[in-house]
């Protein structure tokens, strides 16, 4: 790599840009409607509701022991997850944790509460739910099935570049941006904070399977033009970013 191109690749990670940008031409001050938080639920959309499964006693563990057995786990147990189990995960990494002045404030940070991050699964092997691609419609709590597949282990590890443990668990969570839900208000300045906010919700994931006896691995190689094609997204104004698979262990310990 020439070192004027790693100086400009380099770029990214700073906030030079931040100064430049004319705060007041971004859409939200001239005065255009702010997109939606979530995306639209199709008509005739097949819907399952998500139990509420927060208060579970399994689920109460010390914060201190999940962040201290927090690791990345690429084996998997065949047993399946709960559809608690994924409830807890989406709610723990995406969720609602409250309504305030009409807005919903989330379990995760995120730039001026913008989430431009839309939380998909991939779904294997969870009982209850049939294999295939679900949205998962954070404002109601609920999953959108997007369409039933049964052989997506493959299509998963092809999308991951081979990397096989990616169809080998439970479930993939898939991330995508929708870059405007940020643009909106920050210009030019939205893309770094995109990719900040993606890392604050996998982390949570990664906390959120110690309490149901699972384990996660980030997943940050992959096709990008087959991973926006599994999911149906048109590749420009929403792209595949980020992906985990999660599947039930044996135990985590501390890295």
């Amino acid at each position: 790599m020439e070192k004027e191109e790693r100086k400009q690749l380099r770029a990214f990670l700073k906030d030079h840009i931040r100064k430049s940008v004319d705060f007041t031409q971004t859409d939200q001050s001239l005065g255009y409607p702010a997109p939606s938080p979530a995306k639209k639920i199709p008509e005739e959309s097949t819907l399952i509701d998500l139990p509420t499964a927060l208060d579970k006693p399994d689920y109460q563990i010390p914060l201190s022991k999940a962040i201290s057995r927090r690791q990345s786990h690429r084996k998997y147990l065949k047993e399946p997850l709960t559809l608690e189990d994924v409830s807890f995960l989406l709610w723990a990494s995406h969720g609602v944790r409250a309504k305030s002045a009409g807005h919903f404030l989330r379990t995760v940070p995120s730039a001026g509460n913008r989430h431009a991050l839309e939380t998909y699964l991939a779904v294997l092997n969870v009982k209850g739910l049939e294999p295939g691609i679900y949205r998962y419609h954070f404002p109601t709590h609920q999953l959108v099935l997007a369409f039933q597949n049964k052989k997506l282990g493959n299509k998963l590890e092809r999308a991951a570049l081979k990397q096989s443990f990616a169809g080998r668990g439970s479930l993939t969570f898939i991330w995508t941006a929708l870059p405007y839900r940020m643009e909106w208000r920050y210009g030019e300045a939205s893309y770094k904070v995109i990719a900040i906010d993606a890392g604050h919700v996998c982390q949570n994931l990664y906390l959120a399977c110690e309490a149901v006896h699972a384990g996660a691995c980030a997943i940050a190689a992959y096709e990008q033009d087959y991973a926006d094609q599994l999911l149906g997204v048109d590749g420009e104004d929403e792209f595949v970013v980020y992906m985990a698979s999660v599947g039930k262990v044996k135990e985590s310990c501390p890295d």
